[in-house]
């Protein structure tokens, strides 16, 4: 892309900053063989050693299921036991994925690690604690990572926990799964009773990952019954879709979404469309449907290039794993006491969109309409030209490229969040809802506060992404907010801390908003004329 935010300055790379300062340890990169002398864990598979950083104790790669070759699309089974010590020094491999379009991804190619491997044998975890069997029982903060459902993986910088740890005596993990179509191609009305799962696997490889976490967690310094999951875009509508899914009731005891959210499910008809243009891509008969799952005859290689279809693949309303939709028509029943934080960024398309095509920051009034159409999908009946005369009538400063970003923001990526949040007050679930407002300084201040630029701030990891947050006094005064709510909410189940003014809970009256910033501050019902004007128009969850 053609602006400074690219992968490397958002990483933060460069001479000042070294690999093995930051991110210490004996290895960082997958395949590389640890020291004998770091700490040991005893896992339910076999004994793992890691390695310590900065009094920190860090394991990579912990295997919490199988390699999914033999199991392709399949639910995931745990890993064999091993003997002997296991070094666990190093990142697991990912998700299989187009290595070479990850910097077309913009935002997520940013926050990955810079030479990924693709592996089906990717179901790895990654710990960070400060003490092992000593009889503590702290909070474990689970990260699930971004990326629609389709990319990325958990071995960035960026998702480092040392800070957190530090910061709050907590226990992180973060965790690799399946993705695309070798988590979520849905091929059981297709084929027999061995697909039946099919669909879905990418989350129940989630739900064995916090199965392994209530099993293991203990010998990690941590305490399973206050497991929190949180995650960004894709990684919270991950989480939002495990709120409605049976089996991982009990294992996580708050969530946290970040520009992430999931109303609905794919309907099976479409789910089995997109599998039969797979099939048709792969030269795949009905009949000849077994070959997929068999490496020797279909190759990780030539799955991976079936993505290049541009399908959309995530999870499916499938009466099986999922049996109802996330979010729809109401909130789900079974997750309805787990607490709950919401929140967007003000200003998500600004890289969503921005990033891909930069005239959009130089546009002007006469073509702005034109452009909104291309996501009709998101404005309903509304025509493109009262909604830009109401957005100059609200934000008269507002230039053609910057209503367009508010446009595209409040009806493409916001309008979710409200739906959810709405459906989680009529429940009484416990919630909360944020908006995040600082503005990233860099390349003078074009991206706001776009989507992705949270995740440092919760992280407490912002002098690392300073090429996305700019570094400095100012984002470390968010992140020490934003860091030690999550660590109060993982704690106690409510975000409440001395770090931040009074945070009421949600409710469709008041609308109560924590807006971070450098000073952050509560708002009821901010940019409600744009809420209520996105309200007219129905929502479609985009790809199901």
């Amino acid at each position: 892309m053609n602006s400074k935010w690219t992968r490397r300055h958002v990483l933060g790379a460069g001479a000042a900053i070294s690999a093995g300062r930051v991110f210490g340890g004996p290895a960082r990169m997958f395949g590389q063989v640890g020291t004998s002398t770091g700490p040991v864990a005893a896992t339910s598979a076999g004994k793992v050693r890691g390695y310590l950083d900065q009094r920190v104790h860090v394991f990579k790669g912990i295997p919490y299921g199988a390699g999914t070759a033999e199991r392709r699309f399949m639910a995931p089974v745990k890993p064999k036991a091993w003997t002997g010590i296991r070094e666990t020094v190093a990142f697991g491999p990912q998700a299989p994925q187009p290595i070479h379009q990850r910097d077309g991804r913009s935002a997520f190619a940013a926050l990955d690690e810079e030479s990924p491997v693709n592996s089906e044998d990717c179901l790895h975890l990654n710990v960070w604690t400060a003490g092992l069997k000593d009889g503590r029982k702290r909070p474990v903060m689970v990260y699930i990572h971004g990326g629609a459902y389709s990319s990325s993986s958990s071995n960035g910088p960026v998702y480092d926990g040392i800070r957190l740890v530090k910061r709050g005596d907590v226990v992180v993990v973060t965790l690799n799964h399946r993705l695309n179509l070798f988590g979520y191609l849905y091929l059981a009305e297709l084929g027999g009773a061995e697909f039946a799962d099919s669909g879905n696997v990418g989350q129940l490889d989630l739900i064995l990952a916090l199965q392994w976490v209530k099993d293991n967690i203990a010998e990690f310094g941590g305490d399973p019954s206050r497991v929190m999951i949180f995650g960004q875009s894709g990684g919270g509508a991950k989480c939002a879709t495990l709120m409605a899914m049976p089996e991982a009731k009990g294992l996580f005891h708050r969530v946290v979404t970040m520009s992430g959210q999931q109303l609905t499910g794919t309907v099976p008809e479409h789910a089995t469309a997109t599998a039969s243009a797979v099939l048709a891509e792969l030269g795949l008969s009905k009949e000849r449907l077994e070959d997929i799952r068999d490496p020797a005859k279909i190759s990780m290689e030539r799955l991976v290039s079936a993505l290049w279809l541009g399908k959309y693949f995530g999870p499916v309303h499938d009466g099986r794993a999922l049996p109802r939709d996330p979010f729809a028509p109401d909130a789900p029943a079974i997750s309805a006491a787990v607490p709950m934080i919401l929140g967007n960024t003000h200003d998500e398309t600004r890289l969503l969109i921005g990033a891909a095509d930069p005239s959009l920051f130089t546009l002007d009034w006469p073509k702005l309409p034109g452009r909104l159409e291309k996501y009709r999908q998101f404005l309903g009946s509304l025509k493109t030209a009262d909604i830009v005369a109401d957005y100059r009538r609200w934000y008269p400063e507002y230039s053609a490229g910057d209503v367009f970003f508010a446009v595209t923001t409040a009806f493409r990526s916001w309008h979710g969040m409200v739906i959810e949040s709405e459906r989680r007050a009529a429940q009484k679930g416990p919630t909360w809802i944020y908006e995040f407002d600082f503005k990233s300084p860099v390349d003078g201040g074009k991206w706001g506060a776009p989507h992705t630029i949270d995740i440092p701030f919760v992280f407490d990891n912002v002098e690392i992404a300073k090429g996305m947050t700019g570094g400095g006094a100012d984002a470390q005064k968010v992140a020490d907010q934003m860091s030690e709510t999550l660590i109060a909410f993982a704690k106690t189940g409510d975000p409440n801390n001395t770090a931040i003014p009074k945070w009421p809970r949600f409710d469709t009256e008041r609308r109560a908003t924590m807006c971070w910033d450098v000073k952050s501050v509560v708002k009821d019902d901010p940019r409600g004329d744009e809420r209520k004007l996105a309200a007219t128009a129905v929502y479609v969850q985009p790809g199901t």
